[in-house]
């Protein structure tokens, strides 16, 4: 077979495709004939409605059927024929002026890019590095705490300190008129641990049980309430009740709370270090990750498939539509989402998914199955029951495919830093849990 490419832009191509008429009328036929040993229809018995009326009620659906097979098939015959990697759907369209008994499609497609990677050991990339030290232990220990701590009602002489839990009831209005979300009654916040904003909390601190007061606030002016940002409000504050809170001591007994085996500080502390180390090399490897996916970015020189962004545009939108339907969002399948909102996202991760696929063919850096099996055991390790984890991600191909879409990501970022100018940078812990 002799397949004649036409060339209509970088990636746009176009082919034309020939069937005999006789060929599909054939196979039209021969389904219909299949069709009737079991269809229906009223007077008839099962199996011997007469073809006439079998072609009359199903005769356009089986045509179209066969068409769409055979010119899919053909199609890909010819593309193969060419040797042509074919990115998105083609657009048929049905052709005049085919020889008689003939039937022609063109097939507009397009076509993968040539990836042009420049040299790799031009670039630097900053590859960070993070330790678990004492003092985030410590730090990690104090939430366990806070997670335990309990509260008692202070007497009524004392007033609301830092880390204090306040009830209280308190009114806002801007230029003397009310707003939403700006009145509560037994609302309970911490002192000093950022549930409020700070004014709330410095206005509050210092008043004792049964003591009323009003002050000002301004708000932020990128404040998430978009109607009162950059506002100032009047508010009246009464305290209804103040908790001291008591964190639990550090000792075995607070391990053994916690479930850990040896029931002892050190064997906490030890297990603390451990979580927060496998929590580390996540961020670290994140991050990293990124940074050398920025860089061949910049590196890399190709068209993208406008096809192909159309279509990661749309996975995005469905995506978008089942985050709303999470959220109890009314209608959220047939929410109108423009595509063009996610237009600039879906083409660098195309660009991306492109570059690294040719990386991954070029330098063999798919996913192992003694690498996959590593990963999965990494991620079980998090969990109460891992063997259960494992199972669960072993058990499910598309699970398991989207582990082996981090591991193959992983190798890239590993071969690319080998060949890249590395910038090492040891990142502060604080800094990297909150980046």
């Amino acid at each position: 077979m002799s397949v004649q490419v036409e060339t209509l832009d970088k990636l746009e191509r176009r082919i034309t495709l020939t069937l005999a008429a006789a060929t599909i009328n054939s196979e039209v036929e021969s389904r219909l004939r299949k069709l009737s040993r079991t269809v229906k229809a009223d007077g008839f018995r099962p199996g011997k409605v007469p073809m006439s009326v079998v072609a009359q009620r199903y005769g356009y659906s089986v045509h179209y059927e066969v068409m769409n097979d055979k010119v899919g098939q053909v199609f890909s015959e010819a593309v193969n024929e060419a040797k042509l990697r074919v990115a998105g759907a083609p657009r048929i369209a049905e052709k005049e002026g085919a020889p008689e008994g003939q039937m022609a499609f063109d097939a507009t497609f397009e076509v993968y890019p040539e990836v042009k990677l420049g040299d790799l050991g031009t670039v630097e990339v900053e590859r960070v590095s993070t330790e678990v030290t004492e003092a985030a232990i410590d730090k990690t220990v104090d939430i366990l705490r806070k997670q335990r701590r309990t509260f008692a009602q202070r007497p009524a002489t004392e007033p609301a300190a830092e880390g204090d839990r306040v009830t209280i009831d308190f009114e806002g209005k801007i230029d003397g008129v009310a707003f939403d979300g700006g009145a509560a009654t037994g609302f309970q916040f911490l002192i000093g641990e950022g549930q409020m904003l700070e004014q709330f909390d410095a206005a509050v601190r210092g008043m004792k049980a049964g003591e009323s007061k009003t002050f000002a606030l301004q708000f932020p002016a990128d404040y998430q309430g978009k109607d009162v940002a950059g506002k100032e409000a009047d508010f009246l504050v009464t305290l209804k009740k103040i908790e001291a809170q008591h964190l639990p001591e550090v000792n075995d007994a607070f391990a053994k709370s916690l479930g850990i085996a040896n029931a002892s500080v050190e064997a906490l502390r030890a297990d603390v270090k451990k979580n927060l180390e496998r929590e580390v090399k996540s961020r670290v490897l994140a991050r990293n990750k990124a940074g050398v996916m920025d860089a061949l970015l910049k590196l890399a020189e190709l068209d993208v498939p406008n096809a192909l962004v159309a279509s990661e545009a749309e996975r995005m939108i469905e995506g978008a539509r089942a985050d709303l339907k999470k959220r109890g969002v009314k209608d959220a399948e047939t929410a109108p989402i423009p595509a063009d909102i996610f237009q600039p996202q879906a083409e660098k991760r195309v660009r991306l998914g492109l570059v690294v696929g040719e990386l991954v063919r070029s330098h063999n850096l798919q996913a192992r199955p003694d690498q996959l099996q590593a990963h999965i055991e990494e991620m079980a390790q998090s969990y109460e029951k891992p063997s259960e984890v494992v199972r669960w991600y072993l058990g499910d191909r598309q699970r398991l495919a989207e582990v082996e879409a981090v591991v193959v990501e992983n190798n890239v970022a590993e071969f690319v830093l080998g060949k890249v100018k590395v910038i090492d940078k040891v990142l502060p812990f604080d800094e990297l849990m909150t980046g």
